[in-house]
């Protein structure tokens, strides 16, 4: 059974590349546009590994790791940030909100599947 990861970005073109690499890594994948959207698609299903936008509207992706981790069902899920945001003390909020990993785009492909398999939950 393949491993399902929830990719999380208002760009349409990321969340495509993105998409697409882990595709072809085997993986399943869901797409939200947005922290508000991705909650939306978490319904309890397992879900193996997040990649999340840091800047985004309606909810950024700070909050979203907050609210993923109040969530019983994905308290430990492994959340990878992806974002053009490289600053030491944004990087610190999100690992103190509960972010793994910290990936800064623009982003190489090989590097996205090496965290990805770091990090994926069984």
């Amino acid at each position: 059974m393949s491993k399902t990861i929830l990719i999380v970005d208002d760009s349409a073109s990321v969340r495509t590349v993105v998409a697409t690499t882990l595709k072809g890594a085997g993986y399943n994948v869901i797409q939200a546009n947005d922290g508000k959207d991705a909650l939306s698609k978490m319904t309890g299903d397992k879900i193996h590994m997040i990649i999340s936008d840091v800047n985004m509207p309606n909810m950024n992706g700070i909050e979203f790791v907050k609210e993923v981790k109040k969530h019983p069902s994905y308290k430990f899920t492994p959340i990878c940030m992806l974002t053009t945001e490289s600053e030491a003390d944004k990087m610190q909020e999100g690992k103190a909100a509960g972010a793994k990993a910290w990936i800064v785009k623009p982003f190489q492909p090989p590097k996205l599947l090496a965290a990805v398999e770091k990090l994926v939950l069984p």
